[in-house]
């Protein structure tokens, strides 16, 4: 996520964009894949709570949702470049909180669903409340912003949230359970990005249309939002898996890399117990995701970057190191974040429902 935000511009090429562009949509997919494991952390994750346990754990996710939601306005407010995420990651918990009992059988199969019926839905409501294509539906506000017409628009970024609850259900000290998840994202990925690359060099005068409306770029719109977006209506763009495009390939794509990450770096700290040790400084920091997220927002409206991507990389390699030292350090006296502190004593309340 900060490559994608601090990080040079991909458009650069040669190694160093390449990396970049590969963080661009996929941190954010990540990221929203992940949410679905907290949801299923806070109402329990092999067997879902229930009565008063149960009643509380919802409590404890409406009342993070609220914030979170409280919280992104105000980042974005601050008028960063950045898309703000932590508002709809609000809608997301509220949105996917009546699935919490479910089992990952059913869950992985209303994400599938969701992932093919969703994209479709949305490209048809932003023929009726916009011009056309994703992220062409204006300025709206409010729960259009959230469902429609923003950039993590809930109607095509809960699959993602839904994937993950699946995952987070299954038994991940498993090795076999690690590996079947590995080949399974590996599938996937190659299948929304394969398949995009596909359709639109076979299906007939596909490429032609996104290139009349997305430029020249759009021969890597299979997998790269080099592409740009469209400005026009076109059906062709359902073809396509760039990051951001909100289409079924791009969530399977996407999906898919989400979950080969996971099941990747838990096989590798599972297989070489050292390696443990060696990433505690990332560990600290995804144990502490949304400081490190408020902080390189926060650092990003400090140092007034205004156009994104496009610093240097030494610029990116400073927030990482910084939010690694800090998080290391505040590890090492403190059970949570900053901000996790906050949100556990603001959830705390839900302990007095009954």
């Amino acid at each position: 996520m900060y490559a994608a935000h601090v990080g040079p511009d991909p458009d650069q090429g040669g190694v160093t964009g390449f990396l970049m562009e590969l963080a661009h949509g996929r941190a954010s997919a990540l990221f929203a894949f992940l949410a679905g494991f907290t949801v299923v952390l806070i109402t329990g994750r092999s067997t879902p709570k229930t009565g008063r346990a149960g009643r509380q754990a919802v409590a404890k996710v409406v009342i993070r949702a609220a914030l979170l939601l409280a919280v992104g306005t105000a980042l974005t407010m601050t008028g960063t470049p950045v898309e703000v995420i932590l508002a709809f990651y609000g809608a997301y918990f509220l949105l996917v909180l009546p699935l919490y009992r479910l089992s990952a059988r059913s869950l992985a199969v209303i994400a599938v669903g969701a992932a093919v019926i969703f994209p479709q839905v949305l490209y048809f409501v932003a023929q009726v409340i916009g011009d056309g294509g994703p992220r062409s539906q204006g300025e709206a506000g409010g729960i259009v912003s959230l469902l429609f017409s923003g950039s993590y628009p809930a109607l095509t970024w809960v699959p993602f949230v839904i994937a993950g609850m699946a995952v987070a259900r299954l038994d991940l000290a498993s090795a076999m359970v690690r590996t079947r998840l590995a080949v399974t994202g590996l599938f996937l990925a190659v299948a929304g990005y394969g398949g995009s690359w596909l359709a639109l060099h076979l299906v007939p005068g596909a490429l032609d249309a996104i290139t009349g409306l997305a430029g020249p770029g759009a021969a890597s719109a299979w997998w790269s939002d080099i592409a740009g977006y469209p400005t026009g209506d076109t059906s062709a763009w359902l073809l396509v898996a760039s990051p951001h495009s909100e289409t079924t390939l791009s969530i399977v794509g996407n999906a898919g890399v989400a979950i080969a990450v996971v099941a990747t770096c838990l096989t590798a700290v599972d297989a070489v117990p050292r390696l443990h040790a060696l990433a505690r400084p990332a560990i600290a920091v995804g144990s502490m995701s949304l400081t490190a997220y408020v902080f390189h927002i926060a650092g990003i409206w400090l140092l007034g970057i205004e156009e994104l991507p496009g610093s240097s990389l030494p610029v990116l390699l400073g927030f990482i190191a910084a939010s690694m030292v800090f998080a290391t350090v505040w590890s090492r006296f403190f059970r949570r974040g900053p901000l996790e502190g906050l949100m556990a004593r603001a959830t705390g309340i839900a302990r007095h429902i009954r």
